[in-house]
């Protein structure tokens, strides 16, 4: 044991960084990544640019905004254009030379600007921004509106804009679903695309953007066609489709205001379309409607459009991340499997090698995103079991190297819980992939308490290189527990027959196989099987409270934002497509069926101590599902506590205010304390 060193705690979480959006330059001699730290006197996050040769070298920060993120290449690698909150909370599109200097604010739009896309001459540049009937019709009138003449006016016309934005929402009249997400509303706006000439010199004001979208329709971030001609977008297939998450379709969009081809039609959603270098086909991700939510395959189109050739069903993968080859031939692409997350790379059919996926980036890893140059560098950003983020090379000849070492400062000064993988047979003979995280100090001639954690999603696929995990689990060995995780039924990564296993059988597939692997540690010794924990997320809440109902194994469990009721939480929801999907049905058609596998309906059972934890703009899991589960316990006297998280989601954990997941940690591990270090 290293006595140099010392366990991770909770407040660590104010130190680790992570980073995002990598970007690797056409030549592939650089790379442009955006570094996210916790801004803890704010309690907040600031995101930067940060710039790094591939030749080597360490990075160095290209951007000062507090918030500066997505940044693109222009097709000569001597400028970016990202998006910052510098000027506007709302983000606006910017400019920055390579060489260095001010960056220069391309956009001023009403509601802000995203997700920029320079044409391929570097002459204009696209973007995402969202408008309404009204602003629309403005925009028309007076194009080329004047900017407030100073700072105070600038003031006063963003008071006034906020003011009268509160009062066109008071009431809020709902006409569709989904009418919120996140944390916020839905209003009358939609995503449309824009273009904008860039000007000929830093010192010209840019001339105002033209719409090139139209219709009650919202549009995804534009790709140019190579030719500069058109561009590439999925869209709203029906308005009144009440869909989230779905019924999107390829769309070729012209610049002179002709009429879009559509190239695609229902039966399947159509996300992220990218054209070949050479402009004959566009990749893209398709999903079956039928499968919404877990069915991610890579296809391709031909340009003018056609019949749409599915590439990696043979490969029983949910592709995340796709990326052309230079070659027009090859798609480079990333998934999940039994653990790790890597990049392979396919041949399309006609090719030399049609349909063949070869390994490209391997290990013991998970890599979160990825970029490629023209050159067959990928640069990637990928977690390990021993360091959560940092961001990787991989040279045309195959060589591999590490660019960053954003967090090595704190991980030499801590002592790093090993993480070894257990697989275990569940009652019906099935191996079941999981993980155990010893404390840093481990005997194994003495016992310990364990502490279960269970995955959301619940198609989710765990591993020991999971970022937004990795801290959480580090402080929970470091408390004096052994941490134990798996990939039950119905997980991502294993196959289509294991993801839906889980389809109609909530609780009933997956429950055997996490109580398979818990008693599977107890055979191996050192847990004293009067002192176990159980807690999760989301799904995985909903699978703690299950448990706890169905099983007297736990001493006792944490819920945070778990789905408690399937029939209000269908409609309540920012995501009912989850249970008419799982269920294959609705809750009108199926009450019996959804109340059969609701924790709540045999919350009469759950003896041990619950805590549950929720966030009070939850709009994917709402705060009614925590309500009613404990208004339940607490009804028939059980040992029953409920802590309300102001101004958070769903992404609490991941994404909240730095305070309040600390909060959230530390009242997880005190009430695992509370009842599994000691037991009377």
């Amino acid at each position: 044991m290293n006595t140099t060193s010392t366990t991770f705690t909770t407040d660590d979480l104010y130190a680790l960084s992570w980073l995002e959006d990598v970007r690797i330059s056409p030549d592939g001699r650089f790379v442009v990544y955006v570094h996210v730290r916790v801004d803890r006197p704010n309690n907040g996050y600031r995101r930067a640019l940060y710039l790094i040769s591939t030749a080597g070298g360490s990075p160095r920060r290209f951007s000062r905004g507090k918030n500066d993120y997505q940044p693109r290449w222009s097709p000569d690698g001597r400028r970016l254009a990202f998006v910052s909150t510098r000027d506007d909370e709302r983000g606006q599109i910017y400019l920055i030379d390579l060489a260095g200097g001010e960056a220069q604010q391309l956009t001023a739009m009403p509601n802000g600007a995203s997700d920029p896309a320079w044409s391929p001459d570097g002459r204009r540049v696209a973007f995402i921004a969202p408008t309404n009937e009204e602003e629309q019709q403005r925009e028309q009138a007076d194009p080329s509106a004047p900017p407030s003449a100073d700072r105070w006016s600038a003031n006063r016309e963003r008071e006034q804009r906020l003011h009268d934005e509160e009062l066109r929402h008071d009431p809020r009249v709902i006409t569709r679903l989904p009418y919120r997400s996140g944390t916020t509303f839905f209003d009358d706006r939609r995503r449309h695309i824009y273009l904008v000439d860039l000007p000929e010199s830093e010192i010209v004001i840019p001339p105002p953007p033209r719409r090139l979208s139209r219709g009650d329709l919202h549009y995804s971030p534009p790709r140019w066609m190579p030719d500069g001609q058109t561009l590439l977008t999925t869209v709203t297939r029906d308005p009144e489709a009440d869909s989230l998450f779905a019924y999107t379709d390829l769309l070729r969009l012209p610049l002179d205001g002709g009429e879009p081809l559509r190239l695609t039609g229902a039966g399947f959603s159509y996300t992220d379309p990218q054209p070949s270098p050479d402009g004959r086909l566009i990749a893209c991700c398709r999903i079956d409607e039928q499968l919404l939510l877990v069915d991610h395959r890579l296809a391709c189109v031909p340009a003018t459009g056609g019949e749409v050739t599915d590439l990696t069903a043979h490969i029983d993968l949910r592709i995340e991340q796709f990326r052309w080859g230079a070659d027009s031939q090859t798609i480079l692409y990333s998934a999940g499997w039994h653990g790790n997350a890597h990049i392979h790379t396919i041949g399309l059919p006609g090719t030399p090698d049609p349909l063949h996926a070869t390994t490209l980036v391997a290990g013991r890893r998970m890599v979160s995103e990825f970029d490629s140059a023209n050159d067959g560098s990928i640069a990637f950003i990928a977690g390990e079991p021993d360091n959560p983020c940092d961001l990787f090379l991989r040279t045309p000849d195959g060589v591999e190297r590490r660019l960053t070492s954003i967090n090595d400062d704190l991980l030499r000064q801590r002592l790093i819980a090993p993480i070894e993988e257990f697989r275990f047979l569940a009652p019906d003979a099935q191996e079941v992939q999981g993980w155990v995280v010893y404390p840093p100090d481990f005997d194994p001639t003495q016992t310990y308490p364990l502490a279960v954690h269970i995955h959301g999603g619940p198609h989710v696929m765990w591993s020991p290189s999971f970022r937004s995990m990795w801290h959480e689990w580090q402080v929970t060995a470091a408390s004096g527990y052994l941490v134990f995780f798996c990939n039950p039924r119905g997980s991502d990564g294993y196959g289509l027959q294991w993801r839906d296993a889980l389809k109609r059988s909530w609780g009933m597939a997956d429950a055997p196989d996490i109580l398979a692997g818990v008693n599977a540690l107890l055979a191996h010794g050192s847990i004293d099987p009067q002192r176990i924990a159980v807690t999760g997320g989301s799904y995985g809440g909903y699978m703690t409270a299950w448990l706890l109902a169905h099983s007297d194994r736990f001493a006792c469990g944490v819920a945070a934002r778990g789905v408690y009721n399937l029939i209000s939480q269908h409609s309540t929801s920012d995501a009912h497509e989850l249970i008419e999907i799982e269920f294959r049905g609705f809750p009108w058609e199926l009450a019996t069926e959804l109340w059969t596998h609701s924790p709540l309906a045999h919350a009469h059972n759950i003896n041990a101590p619950l805590l549950i934890l929720h966030s009070e703009l939850d709009f994917r899991v709402p705060m009614s599902e925590a309500e009613q589960l404990f208004s339940f316990l607490r009804r028939q006297k059980k040992v029953v506590e409920l802590v309300r998280y102001p101004r958070e989601g769903h992404e609490l954990t991941r994404s909240g205010e730095p305070n309040h997941r600390a909060d959230h940690m530390r009242r997880t591990l005190a009430w695992f304390d509370r009842y599994c270090k000691t037991v009377s």
